[in-house]
């Protein structure tokens, strides 16, 4: 009786032990599923990343060759005499030396440099260096006697005086600042110049300010120029006018007068250069202020008579229109005895006679518009500043 109970126990207990057993095994081929399916997760992940590598790999020698093979463009022009090279950061302005013999850049790694002229065809150019103490030189003017300057501050948005001492040769030696003027510019300061009978400095800024001052830093006149925003503004080469440019389709200059004894006394309108249809980027005197040029945002550039009666309220007379070769800002600039205009738009310079014949279209000069465009006081040479260095090119028109 007893062996017949236990016979389905054992049945029980062995259909009991294959279900377990079954179990177990579906269990471990479903892991082994798992990390079958996991690994080839992994090797399928590893040859994508291994694939993206290659292709990265292959990628990056083909940018960095681009970006070598830009930096290896070097400028080259039938017409170029040399370039001056020393600045790390990219040159804001120039200036030349009324004596003829230097050219001064500031940059925006806070150096100054002061180049000889005389070099300008050499292979190597040496240069004497100075520094603006806790701040950039944005522009630059020499002073009549060519042994000091004035640069606008960056930062400070101010003027600041530098003298440049002489070594016992009577060669240039260090450059030290001597003078800050007050701060009075609300707006950034755009441009600065000098008056070559030293008698004033101006200071022009982006709003409709523009400021007189005396050379020891004393404001003599705040002018409104009302172009609702300016553009440029200068000091004329022969020393009376000043004068500005901006949103409004003119240019308006202004007489610097002074007594007999020397004493300042007064600035007054002198005349406008009208005829621009939109406003004016830029414009340029020749050396006697005979002779004026303006470039404009209506996509021309015009050449004026301004040797006039001012006084007797004649107006300047219009001698050239000519079309812009590029759209965008625009700097002009005049050479010393007015035959020669040259303007820099774009990545380029477009040089021509005061007739708009002879013209030169000179492209990629530098990788972004000239900061700086102008001739020396021969007109031998047309300097162009951009990047961090300057190109020197002959004057053939």
């Amino acid at each position: 009786m007893e062996t017949e109970n236990s016979i389905p126990a054992l049945a029980v207990t062995a259909a009991v032990g294959a279900i377990v057993l079954l179990v177990m095994l579906f269990c471990t081929m479903g892991r082994k599923s798992q990390i079958d399916e996991k690994d080839e997760q992994v090797e399928e992940e590893s040859k994508n990343s291994s694939k993206s590598e290659k292709q990265l790999a292959n990628k990056k020698p083909k940018l960095v060759a681009r970006v070598r093979s830009r930096e290896k463009i070097v400028f080259t022009h039938k017409w170029l005499a040399g370039t001056l090279k020393g600045h790390s950061s990219p040159i804001l302005d120039m200036d030349f030396s009324p004596n003829g013999k230097y050219v001064i850049t500031v940059a925006e790694d806070r150096s100054l440099m002061l180049w000889s002229t005389k070099e300008f065809e050499q292979k190597e150019h040496k240069a004497i260096r100075g520094n603006v103490d806790l701040d950039h030189g944005s522009k630059v003017k020499f002073s009549p006697d060519s042994k000091a300057f004035i640069v606008s501050l960056g930062n400070a948005n101010t003027v600041r005086v530098f003298r440049i001492g002489k070594k016992e040769d009577g060669s240039p030696g260090n450059i030290t600042g001597a003078l800050d003027f007050p701060q009075k510019h609300k707006a950034q300061i755009i441009n600065i110049g000098i008056a070559s009978s030293g008698k004033f400095i101006m200071s022009i800024s982006s709003d409709t300010t523009m400021i007189v001052w005396s050379i020891k830093g004393d404001v003599l006149s705040e002018i409104n120029t009302n172009h609702m925003n300016n553009s440029y503004g200068a000091v004329s080469p022969c020393g009376r006018f000043v004068a500005s440019s901006g949103f409004t389709p003119d240019v308006k200059v202004w007489e610097v007068c002074f007594t007999k004894s020397g004493e300042f006394h007064e600035v007054r309108r002198a005349f406008e250069l009208k005829g621009h249809a939109a406003g004016v980027h830029c414009f340029s005197f020749n050396h006697d202020s005979t002779r004026m040029a303006s470039a404009s945002k209506d996509g021309t550039w015009k050449y004026w008579d301004t040797n006039i009666r001012y006084d007797m309220n004649q107006d300047p007379y219009l001698l050239f229109t000519g079309s812009l070769k590029w759209s965008g800002p625009c700097i002009i600039s005049l050479s010393p005895d007015g035959r020669t205009v040259a303007m820099a738009q774009h990545l380029g310079i477009y040089v021509c006679n005061s007739s708009g014949q002879d013209e030169e279209v000179i492209e990629n000069v530098h990788s972004e518009i000239s900061s700086q465009l102008g001739f020396d006081n021969s007109g031998k040479y047309l300097l162009s500043a951009g990047d961090k260095q300057v190109h020197v090119l002959h004057n053939i028109t």
